[in-house]
Parts: C-alpha cells; sequence; structure tokens
C-alpha cells in the first residue's frame, strides 16, 4: 500500500529494515542494526554508571541491572525503572545505553536499567518476573541510591512499554513497591492481533503486523497467542481491571501496528479513573524513532517532558 508518510521521514525509509516473519532473521535484522552503530549521547552533566546483580525471581538467575545517576546531583532524586524494547525477543540494556544516559541527565533521575530475560529462550513470565525483581530491589534500595521511594516511576518502549502497563499490574496486585508513574511508549500490548492497524500494517517497514506475530509467539510461545488462556499480565489489554493504577502518558504512531491496541488501553486507563496522556504522532511509523528527523526531535522531547512531569522532577 501506499501511505502519506510525514514528509519528516521520507528521506531515511529506504534505509529502514524490512523485518521477517521468521525469528531467526528478525534477530539478524536486530543485530545488524546494532553492528551498524547504537546512537550515541553527550551529557551536559557528569552521569555515573554501574551495572550491578540484583537478586532475581524465586528459583531464577540473578538480574543485571545498570544504574545512571547524575553525579553532582544531591540526593533525594526520582527513580525511573526503565525497560528497553525489541519485541521481547532482542534489544539489551547497551542498546538502549544512550536513552537511558540521556533521561538520567536531561530529567535529573535515577534511572534503573534491566537486562531481563529474552524470548523464545526465555518465555512469558521470564523477562517480565525479571523487571519486577528489579523493580522490588529499587524500592528496597531507594535510599542507598538516592531515590525518593514516593517519586518511583516506570518507562518503556515498544515491548519494553508492554513489560512496564505489565510490571505496573503486578506492583498492584501484589502489593508491591508504590509506582507514581508510568510512561508507555509506543507500547506492545495485545496478542491477539485483530485491532484494524494491526491487520492493515503488514508491509511497512521498522515493525510491522508480521513481526509482531513472530514476536508473541515467542514470547508466549507457539499456538498460544490469541487463545483465552492468555494473562493480562502477558498481554496488558486483556487485563479486565485497570482501576488504580498511577498516572499513565502514552504514545501511539499513526503507521504502527500497535497503535489501535495503544489508543484503546489509554481511552481504559482514562475510563477506570487514572490520569492519562495519549500523543498521536501524525504520519509516522512505530516510535517515530529517525532521531534526526523533527517528528523524532518531538517524540523524544515528548517523553522527557512527560517524565519531568510525572517523576515530579526538576530537570538538569
Amino acid at each position: 500500500m501506499t501511505y502519506a508518510y510525514h514528509p519528516d521521514i521520507t528521506p531515511w525509509l529506504e534505509m529502514l529494515p524490512r523485518p521477517f516473519a521468521d525469528f531467526h532473521e528478525l534477530r539478524a535484522v536486530g543485530e545488524a542494526a546494532v553492528r551498524a552503530g547504537l546512537p550515541t549521547y553527550e551529557p551536559d552533566i557528569p552521569i555515573s554508571t554501574r551495572d550491578i546483580t540484583v537478586p532475581g525471581p524465586d528459583g531464577a538467575p540473578d538480574v543485571m541491572v545498570r544504574v545512571y545517576a547524575p553525579a553532582e546531583r544531591v540526593g533525594p532524586l526520582p527513580g525511573l525503572l526503565f525497560l528497553h524494547g525489541g519485541g521481547f525477543i532482542m534489544g539489551s540494556v547497551e542498546q538502549f545505553d544512550a536513552t537511558a544516559t540521556r533521561i538520567a541527565a536531561e530529567v535529573g533521575t535515577v534511572v534503573v536499567s534491566v537486562e531481563y530475560r529474552l524470548a523464545p529462550e526465555h518465555p512469558f513470565p521470564a523477562g517480565l518476573e525479571d523487571c519486577y525483581a528489579a523493580l522490588v530491589w529499587t524500592a528496597k534500595s531507594a535510599s542507598e541510591l538516592s531515590i525518593d521511594p514516593d517519586r518511583l516511576g516506570i518507562a518503556g518502549e515498544s515491548a519494553g512499554g508492554g513489560l512496564a502497563a505489565a510490571v505496573t499490574l503486578l506492583a498492584r496486585d501484589r502489593g508491591g513497591p508504590a509506582l507514581c508513574f508510568q510512561y508507555l511508549g509506543v507500547p506492545q500490548l495485545d496478542d491477539r492481533l485483530q485491532t484494524p492497524s494491526m491487520r492493515a500494517y503488514d508491509d511497512v517497514p521498522l515493525w510491522n503486523s508480521r513481526a509482531t506475530q513472530v514476536s508473541w509467539g515467542c514470547y508466549l510461545g507457539e499456538g498460544r497467542p490469541g487463545t483465552t488462556d492468555v494473562s493480562g499480565y502477558a498481554a496488558p489489554a486483556r487485563a479486565e481491571d485497570l482501576s488504580g493504577l498511577p498516572p499513565a502518558f502514552i504514545s501511539a504512531c499513526q503507521y504502527d501496528a500497535f497503535r489501535d491496541e495503544d489508543i484503546e488501553y489509554a481511552q481504559r486507563l482514562a475510563h477506570a479513573d487514572v490520569p492519562t496522556e495519549l500523543v498521536l504522532y501524525p504520519g509516522v511509523l512505530h516510535g517515530g524513532l529517525i532521531p534526526e528527523s523533527a517528528v523524532g526531535k518531538r517524540v523524544l522531547a515528548d517523553m522527557l517532558a512527560a517524565l519531568l512531569r510525572g517523576l515530579g522532577a526538576q530537570g538538569s
């Protein structure tokens, strides 16, 4: 099909990957992008980073987290658990290092980025439980990390956004750490693949419905996506009760297979009396993240502004 892409992104369209409907090829596309060069960011203020191994879920390996903190800021500061994207099957703390560094520097917060286990080697609930264990550790270590426990939030992009939504549900239902804010960037929320945008966008570059089908099959197990026994912790769009959750910011993109599930989740949060902000970016692909484009810069600026508001932060 022909799409009315935003003119800011058209110069890059031919350079964007077009994922194949196969797990190995999908992961190969992601690895090739990493080899081509990760995004870089040079903060205007010193940011300290350290890798820590924290207790994992019961009976599971420990979890590596990378902690970013403004080196010259006196705490307590807001805290943010950050969950990287990658369709549950790829991505890493290192791949999203620039994003986490930028958040720490420009929002003025302590960021805890989680190296959760990936599917299909580690299907649901492995990655989710890793993220929840990291949240529990972060809350328990708030004093050591110079985090204000009343200003602890969570953020994620794409599959990381879906995991952030699921961790937020778990924290509510398990009586876990209190979260003050959830940032869900173009989140992957619904395994049923039945929305109009999911059915329509099977040929767009970067990420599409075919890639999404592979992703859910890896995460939940072949034959399970779309069946009746998938829980709301695996696919938050299935959660029946969204009440009592922290304020949310959700982003969605016009030519993204996730568009309609993201909009619907925002509507359901609002209907459950959860303060919710939704931004829909016209004419752009999944995430809108072509950093060199004007719209890509707007997506980034909106993320930072939302985190500043949601965490009650003071910025750099």
